[in-house]
């Protein structure tokens, strides 16, 4: 297998030349002009605070422009700030920060402006701003346990610096944690786990943020994450952990990257998958990153603007998000200005015009002051994007500056209008050489300069005659260009420029040089391991080029290796090994051209016994031509040796020395049996034919060429295909064809006549008569006025057949005429229909596209606010008269205007019309939040609707209970003013569902409802939800504010389920106890049961009836601190239960105690005390009198030690230590430090957080000593920790 490849420089020249034809020519700067600026820092300039700031200004002009800064919009004095300097003959400021400065103090926005006798220059506006990476803020990190399949977020949360960071997760052995489907980095930062695994279990997940331009790194504390294992693990279908909710919006600019995210949790690991509603997403500019989870669009336009829907799946289901992206712009250029040259007394023009989302505004400056306040110049007149010049004199030079701006952005170009008068001068250097490749492009440089602008004219030799002609082509900067440079185009060549104040000359010299060729390729090679190869590449080169021979492997360097000996025109490969097998490449470079051949090389083993090699056949040999007549030819060969794989086919293919030699064409394919073949031949081609065989294995290189056949000359038999004539510009028609072939031209000197005449006009046909090239320009037609073309090649022997005529246009103009009689009627609030008189043909001036209709909102009529105004566009195509526009806001008053299109563009506006949309309903209210519920009450908040699409009359609440076999209650009705945002429902049941339809009404009628749910708290002594419409009546239902009550009979609806599932399994556990509750769709009165068990173990399930067909149950008699199983099924239906679920029982506490105070035992028992504490003290009264002492056990225990059995202030039951989630202070019994200063957490049972654990001291009588000292020394250090002051540098990050 060989590839060939062939590049010529030259190519890479007409790029460079092309280039500096649309450029603006220089200005010699040995002539006076204004000042330009040449190089400036970015708009944005973010800088290192440790280093110098250098902000860049330079500019060229004569005499040499000085320069001035501002700062914040004021005049900068460097003269008065000692750390501040300015380059010599620059306007680059350097302001020293090494020796004492601070970054922060310079920080504004900067201008510099470079001014000269002829005109004043501005830069941008730089934005100074020095580089923040701040540390990262202290904080406590608590470890993260997690089940074993469930989801987690690891927040990164990274100091807002300037420029941001980058983020990325390291252990603490700083290596990069792996991250696949499951774990993965949002944009955000954050780590997204989908999945936990017990492998997930480590203390040093760690978030770092690089900052680049200062290049420090800085450091989280690290996370702890601890993985529990619940046997089985179960199953989840996807939910998104980011974005939340269901849609979203995203703004990005043209020109930028996309960059949406979409992470997901579940278990199996979901899979993402993104689609664009209504498209396809952009083929060549689309990039799935982050394992499919971020879609990445670079260079996005306003055409990426839709929606994108990101979809994550797994085995149990999918979830989707669409975020909905809208494409703004920032100006950017359609025609930026560009400076101009003229000559006392002439014309000229300066066109700004840009693009961006909004449309920028366009405004200029003259000299760096607005123009409306710069000082008058008769010769100029504004007129919008376009300065006109008419009639300019020297004191009309000046450096015009452009700013087009949007709220995204802005652009700012300067362009200098020069007024000048200079005899012509060549700027090209005389007598340079130019050397190309035959049947390449040539390039002939003649730069030039003069005021007013030279005119060019080439001729060939020192007194040739002036060239014309189709074979060249002149550029406007005085390029000559000859497309297909010949053998007899060298020589010398003259540029001539002349204007009214002079003339002058230069030479150059043209020289055309054969092409490389590599006669001899590398050929296709198997060899046996430890064999010899060599590879063959033979050159022929032009005698006056010298040639260099690279040689390369799979397209890379050479192995340095011994074994490989490159010769003057071979490659020889010693002791091949395995590792030598690829493909061999061989490059021939000139300093012209290159061309390269490759071939491949296969090691094989070599076999213990000779064994039959299949092999590509030898190539044919022995090629004769016979037969010879003027269409045809006859070819024999002899086959090569087959190498034990039989020929299945020869291929014939041919080379045309006289038109593309060294260039080899498929002629014919014939079967593996046949070895002679008749060929058809063309006229005026120099034939030379050659052979393939192929077979199984692959093709054999070809034969060697047979003797050349030159058959006779002839008149073309065909005709340039493709004719068309359409017009460039209003005034001309471009005739354009594909040409013939070399070989298609049947004979020497090829031309094309070219005819053209106006249609439908008694008119004879223009001819003329073209060298070899595919286009030709008729100039000062009509505009827009048709035409029949026609090309007909011909040549030294006669004319091709009659060509057929085709129709074509010259040039469009935009349309002079607006549409008339526009008239607009609204259908709806949102719907409108316009109609408008279409515009006359002629004044079309080109082919109808159709119409455009403007249209734009000017207010909303219920809010009476303006808004920025964004046009919309709606196009009908043809000659459409009406058109319906969708979309419109009620209550809104609208403009349009109406214009007529065609293929140069629009034409003008019709006078606006206005109009205005009635009202609609309106959306549903924004928001509807319940909160506070009760036993008995429920607070409703409301936001009004986005769009109230008029003015808003009042509010309807409708409400109904719902019981456990989805049957629906009452349907209650309330009508609530419109000024209203809240309201309280009082009296309705405990523990009872509500479902809640809230809407807005206007005039017109009522907007689209929006719906909740939501429980009364259940009873506190754990009574069981009554059925719906148990309990009081609904007439009995308090508010907060007074509404209108309607009474509605309780009559209940059936909601029937798709099918019988049982789902949403909730559980809320106490110390000994768990409520489970679940959700059932089904038939009705299905018999439920709840089975649990110990999570984890293998006894059988427990199983306890559910009484009736309520959708909770309460289990008793657990055991603290437990993790249980638990599952709910039904009865009669196959069997048919729930997935499980798990919680946890809380640890040990005081029991709940029910209110005793008003028990009548607890009443008497009471009284008996107070009796006994009434007689006891009577006695001590005695016994005091008396003189009477106690002895030291009663004295013990009448204050006996409260740390033993501490009670309760609050409800007199003995104290324990509360679990982690009871924060209650320790109560006054408890033996406390003198200082008060223990936490709360402190209350733990270790006994070495109270001091040196069991090396600790006690009494003798086994109390404890050094009872809370560990702790109070710990207090102070982590308090200090918790309220440290922020760092200079956090304040400055958060001012950020």
């Amino acid at each position: 297998m060989t590839k060939k490849m062939s590049i010529s420089t030259s190519k890479t020249s007409l790029v460079l030349f092309l280039c500096q034809i649309i450029s603006a020519l220089d200005v010699p700067l040995d002539l006076s002009q204004p000042p330009t600026i040449t190089q400036q820092s970015p708009k944005d300039y973010i800088v290192d605070p440790r280093e110098n700031i250098v902000i860049q200004c330079e500019a060229k002009g004569k005499p040499p422009p000085s320069f001035s800064w501002t700062r914040n919009g004021t005049h900068f004095d460097i003269d008065k700030d000692a750390q501040v300097t300015m380059k010599p003959n620059s306007g680059t400021l350097v302001i020293n920060i090494m020796n004492g400065g601070k970054a922060e103090a310079y920080e504004g926005v900067y201008q510099c402006t470079a001014r000269n006798e002829r005109g004043a220059a501005i830069s941008n506006n730089i934005v100074v701003r020095p580089s923040r990476s701040p540390l990262w803020t202290k904080e406590k990190l608590e470890p993260n346990h997690v089940r074993e399949g469930d989801s987690l977020v690891l927040h990164c949360r990274p100091p807002v610096g300037l420029p941001p960071p980058i983020i990325f997760w390291m252990d603490n052995a700083f290596q990069r944690l792996p991250q696949s489907e499951r774990v993965s980095q949002g944009l955000n930062g954050d780590l997204y786990f989908s999945n936990v695994q017990p492998e997930d279990t480590r203390e040093d997940y760690i978030c770092y943020a690089r900052f680049n331009h200062t290049q420090t790194i800085q450091q989280k504390q690290p996370i702890s994450v601890k993985v529990f294992s619940t046997k089985p693990v179960t199953e989840r279908q996807p939910v998104l952990l980011t974005p939340t909710g269901s849609t979203s919006t995203k703004v990005e600019l043209r020109g930028n990257v996309l960059l949406l995210e979409c992470i997901a949790a579940g278990l199996p690991t979901p899979v993402i998958r993104w689609i664009k509603e209504g498209g396809e997403l952009p083929a060549n500019r689309t990039f799935f990153e982050n394992f499919k989870k971020t879609l990445k669009i670079i260079d996005v336009s306003e055409a990426d603007s839709g929606n994108y829907k990101c979809i994550a799946r797994n085995a149990l289901g999918s979830v989707h998000h669409v975020i909905s992206v809208t494409v703004k712009a920032a100006p950017y250029w359609i025609t930026a200005p560009r400076n101009l040259v003229l000559s006392p007394g002439e014309d000229g023009t300066l066109i700004c015009r840009a693009n961006g989302n909004p449309k920028p505004s366009i405004s200029w400056l003259a000299n760096g002051v607005p123009i409306a306040i710069a000082p008058e110049d008769p010769s100029r007149k504004v007129d919008g994007d376009t300065i006109i010049f008419s009639h300019v004199q020297e004191r009309s030079s000046a450096v015009y500056q452009c700013n087009a701006s949007n709220e995204y952005g802005y652009l700012l170009a300067n362009a200098f209008v020069n007024v000048l008068a200079e005899p012509p001068r060549i700027l090209t250097p005389a007598n340079k050489l130019y050397q190309v490749i035959a049947d390449s492009p040539a390039l002939l440089d003649c730069a030039y300069f003069g005021s007013p602008k030279p005119e060019i004219e080439w001729f060939k030799g020192v007194k040739g005659s002036i060239l014309r002609g189709n074979e060249y082509v002149f550029h406007d900067n005085g390029t000559l260009e000859i497309p297909v440079a010949q053998k007899n185009n060298a020589g010398t060549y003259t540029c001539v420029a002349r204007n009214e104040l002079g003339k002058i000359q230069n030479e150059v010299q043209l020289e055309i040089k054969d092409p490389t060729m590599i006669i001899k390729q590398p050929e296709y090679k198997v060899i046996q391991r430890y064999g010899q190869v060599s590879f063959e590449c033979i050159i022929k080169h032009d005698s006056t080029l010298l040639p260099t021979v690279t040689w390369l492997k799979d397209n890379d360097e050479l192995p340095d290796d011994e074994r490989f000996l490159v010769g003057k025109d071979n490659l020889t490969i010693m002791n091949v090994t395995d590792k030598d097998d690829g493909t061999y490449t061989c490059i021939v470079n000139t300093t012209l051209d290159s061309v390269s051949a490759s071939a491949v090389l296969t090691v094989v083993a070599a076999p213990p016994t000779p064994a039959i090699i299949y092999a590509r056949p030898n190539p044919p040999f022995d090629l004769e031509l016979t037969g010879q007549l003027e269409r045809s030819i006859d070819l024999s060969w002899l086959p090569g040796d087959e190498n034990n794989s039989p020929i299945t086919s020869f291929v014939i293919e041919f080379e045309d020395a006289l038109h593309e030699p060294g260039v080899w064409r498929y002629q014919t394919e014939v079967p593996g049996s046949q070895t002679t073949a008749q060929l058809k031949l063309s006229p005026y081609v120099n034939y030379a034919f050659r052979v393939i065989a192929v077979n199984r294995i692959g093709r054999s290189q070809p034969s060697e060429p047979s003797e050349q056949y030159l058959t006779k000359s002839a008149s073309p038999d065909e005709n340039p295909a493709n004719v068309q004539g359409i017009g460039s510009e209003p005034d001309n028609l471009v005739i354009t064809w594909e040409p013939l072939k070399g070989f298609q031209s049947n004979g020497p000197g090829l031309q094309y006549k070219v005819s053209w005449r106006q249609k439908d006009v008694d008119d004879e046909w223009t001819s003329v008569i073209v060298a070899n090239v595919s286009k030709y320009i008729v100039s000062g037609t009509p505009t827009f006025v048709p035409y029949e073309v026609k090309v007909q090649a011909l040549n030294d022997l006669g004319y091709a057949p009659e060509p057929s005529e085709v129709i074509g246009h010259s040039g469009e103009d935009l349309p002079m005429v607006a549409p008339g009689n526009v008239q607009v009627h609204v259908i709806n609030s949102t719907l409108a229909k316009v109609h408008w008189d279409p515009v006359p043909l002629k004044s079309v001036r080109g082919h109808l596209q159709g119409y455009k209709v403007y249209y734009w909102k000017v207010q909303s009529l219920s809010r009476r606010s303006r808004r920025h105004v964004e046009k919309k566009i709606l196009t009908f195509r043809g000659n459409k008269t009406f058109g319906m526009l969708p979309g419109l806001e009620p209550y809104s008053s609208y403009k349009l205007n109406v214009r007529v299109v065609n293929g140069k563009g629009e034409g003008p506006a019709s006078p606006d019309k206005v109009f205005k949309t009635p009202e609609g309903v309106p959306s549903s209210p924004s928001f509807l939040k319940i909160t506070n519920p009760t036993l008995d009450s429920l607070t409703l908040e409301w936001g009004s609707p986005t769009h109230p699409n008029g003015v808003l009359t009042s509010y309807t609440l409708k409400f109904q209970p719902i019981n456990n076999t989805h049957e629906l209650g009452p349907l209650v009705e309330i009508r609530i003013p419109a000024n209203e945002s809240s309201l309280i429902l009082k009296n309705l049941n405990y523990s009872t569902r509500y479902k809640f339809y809230f809407n807005a009404q206007t005039s017109v009628g009522s907007g689209s409802q929006i719906t909740e749910e939501a429980v009364t708290i259940m009873d506190e002594a754990g009574i069981l939800r009554p059925a719906v419409g148990a309990g009081k009546g609904y007439s009995e239902i308090l508010f907060a504010t007074s509404p209108v009550m309607h009474t509605v009979r309780p009559t209940f609806y059936k909601v029937q389920p798709l099918y019988p599932r049982i789902r949403n399994i909730t559980t809320a556990a106490a110390e000994t106890y768990a409520n489970i509750s679940w959700e059932y769709e089904g038939p009705d009165h299905a018999n439920f049961y709840v089975e649990y068990g110990v999570a984890g173990s293998k006894e059988d399930w427990k199983k306890e009836i559910v009484n009736g067909s309520r959708s909770f149950f309460v289990l008793k008699g657990l055991t603290p601190g437990t993790a249980y199983k638990v599952r709910v099924g039904a009865e009669g239906l196959s069997g048919f239960r729930s997935s499980e679920d798990v919680f946890e029982t809380g640890p040990a506490m005081a029991s709940r105690q029910v209110d005793i105070a008003t028990q009548g035992w607890f009443i008497g028992l009471m009284c008996a005390v107070a009796l006994l504490i009434l007689i006891l003290l009577i006695v001590c009264f005695i016994r005091r009198n008396k003189g009477g002492k106690y002895p030291v056990k009663e004295k013990e225990d009448a204050h006996a030690d409260p740390e033993i059995q501490p009670m309760k202030e609050d409800d007199g039951t003995f104290g324990e230590y509360s679990d982690a989630e009871d924060h209650k202070p320790l109560k006054k019994g408890s033996r406390t430090p003198s200082d008060r200063t223990v936490k709360k957490e402190d209350s733990d049972d270790s006994l070495v957080d109270y001091g040196e654990g069991v090396n600790g001291q006690f009494n003798e009588d086994g109390s404890f000593i050094g009872q809370y000292s560990g702790k109070k020394e710990k207090e102070p250090a982590e308090g200090n920790e918790s309220s440290e002051a922020p760092s200079p540098v956090n304040a400055m990050n958060s001012f950020v």
